[in-house]
């Protein structure tokens, strides 16, 4: 076993999950994945080395990582449900010439007068940004 699937496999059991073969498969894609994958991408590029994995093991798997804390289901691209492994608080920025989900740090933004809201109460809240990602220029 290597030492990624070792990880995983703390990780894994650290959430309360036992780590089964196609849990740990979808695992050391998902929890490395910085592009804010569907279902059916995660099944997708998880199948190309695990062939036996089924669309439905994936879904399951990936439900019960979002259950466990592991990932965060988002629905941030037009109905689109992705996973994010990063659970701690961010923004989003959606690339809308790529369809690129990027990570915006939490401190990168201010939000005010949430509080302010009374008429609704607030579990959690995330800005979603749409542009697009500047290049940078040759140096």
């Amino acid at each position: 076993m290597d030492d990624t699937s070792s990880r995983v496999i703390e990780i894994l059991r650290d959430h309360d999950i036992r780590p089964s073969a196609q849990r740990i498969a979808v695992a050391v894609y998902v929890l490395s994945a910085d592009d804010h994958p569907s279902a059916d991408q995660v099944w997708s590029k998880v199948k190309q080395g695990f062939p036996m994995l089924s669309r439905a093991t994936t879904y399951n798997t990936l439900n019960l990582f979002v259950r466990k804390g592991l990932l965060r289901q988002l629905d941030l691209a037009e109905g689109r449900i992705v996973f994010d492994p990063n659970t701690s608080k961010h923004h989003h920025l959606i690339d809308e010439t790529t369809k690129r989900i990027h990570d915006v740090p939490w401190d990168a933004l201010e939000v005010r007068n949430v509080e302010q809201l009374t008429d609704f109460d607030i579990d959690e809240y995330q800005v979603v940004l749409r542009g697009r990602t500047k290049t940078k220029a040759s140096e």
